[in-house]
């Protein structure tokens, strides 16, 4: 039962943020998707926190200059 529980309140946190997009400008949304990207390859590389904010950081600078 927990795991359905866990299951629908992260489904319903996905759905809402997502729903938070929808009038985003096209340079808010690449901002936020170099974020994501950055995020998740400075973890992958780097296998600490700091890695992680860095890579976040820089991809949401190089997500803002995309036009």
């Amino acid at each position: 039962m927990k795991l359905n529980i866990k299951t629908l309140v992260l489904l319903a946190a996905t759905a809402a943020s997502l729903s938070a997009c929808a009038d985003m400008t096209p340079a808010q949304r690449n901002t936020a998707a170099g974020v994501v990207v950055g995020g998740v390859a400075g973890n992958l590389l780097g296998k600490d926190t700091g890695a992680t904010l860095g890579g976040a950081a820089l991809g949401g600078v190089i997500g803002s200059q995309i036009k």
